[in-house]
């Protein structure tokens, strides 16, 4: 490997994302809150850090994948965190969905250590991380983001460079997973009004998912909503709520009306309200359903 690396974040993201780049740089350092996660990684030869910062080696590079903005700002701060840790020439690169503003502020404060953050979040659930076939997005200065390009691209299926302004690959992961999520609704919307003239809903998912609405978000979620398996979650439903309040707090800050977001958001807020917490975010279509008179 050209530089020493580290990865901090060991959940479902996380997890076979480390495991992929622990075969292709042996000696992988890494870091979890919950030591027990990272068990598996130590016994297939990563080396356990103490604390974010342990990850961090001179001029060096630490993925991160975490699970929100607050967590993002706990492991870069602080004199455990990667802020000042990396030193010059460090990059860090945060591959979680957080707000456009949380990334501004933080390669900030690595820039005063002579760091650099790059943004790179990533499309694709579990499965798709444990396959390498993650989508990646990618801004930042261009220098730092051509070495993390290097090393993002066997975990990916492609990677798409947005340039220099950190911003601009949280806003668009934003808009992707708001994207996802207006997908849901129509599905879970469409499929209820059909069902009651019987069509069936598998037959109906099969149907637009092989024509008209040809791609994996109509195909996979389709699938899923058709049968109504929202357990195990490969997102959980207080993630995507989590994501519609930065998609809200995003558009707000540019004055960007986006009433479908507000729905978006209350109907998962209601479906954490029904006590569905471990459920998969496409379980907000049972929302839908119960509207309507349905009763599970």
């Amino acid at each position: 490997m050209s530089s020493p690396l580290g990865f901090v974040g060991l959940g479902a993201m996380g997890l076979p994302m480390a495991q992929n780049l622990l075969h292709d740089h042996p000696g992988l350092k890494i870091w979890n809150r919950n030591k027990q996660k990272t068990v598996s990684l130590i016994d297939s030869g990563a080396e356990p850090a103490a604390s974010p910062a342990d990850c961090a080696s001179p001029g060096g590079m630490v993925i991160s994948m975490v699970a929100d903005d607050q967590a993002l700002q706990d492991i870069c701060t602080g004199p455990k965190g990667l802020v000042g840790a990396l030193g010059p020439g460090g990059i860090h690169i945060s591959c979680s969905t957080v707000a456009p503003s949380t990334l501004s502020a933080l390669a900030r404060l690595h820039a005063a250590q002579g760091e650099t953050l790059v943004a790179a979040p990533v499309f694709g659930r579990p499965d798709a991380a444990a396959a390498r076939k993650l989508w990646i997005l990618l801004s930042g200065p261009s220098d730092a983001t051509e070495r993390a390009a290097s090393i993002l691209a066997p975990l990916s299926q492609g990677i798409h460079p947005l340039g220099e302004n950190i911003e601009a690959a949280a806003a668009m992961k934003l808009a992707g997973n708001f994207m996802i999520l207006a997908a849901v609704e129509g599905m879970g919307e469409a499929m209820l009004m059909a069902q009651r003239y019987g069509v069936d809903r598998e037959g109906f998912a099969d149907f637009f998912g092989r024509t008209l609405f040809a791609g994996p978000i109509y195909q996979n979620y389709g699938k899923q909503i058709a049968a109504r398996r929202y357990k195990p979650a490969g997102f959980k439903l207080p993630l995507g709520l989590k994501d519609m309040r930065l998609v809200r707090q995003t558009a707000a800050a540019v004055n960007a009306p986006m009433p479908l977001a507000d729905l978006l958001h209350n109907r998962l807020l209601e479906s954490i309200a029904k006590k569905r917490e471990d459920y998969d975010w496409t379980a907000l279509e049972l929302s839908i359903a119960e509207a309507a008179g349905e009763s599970f």
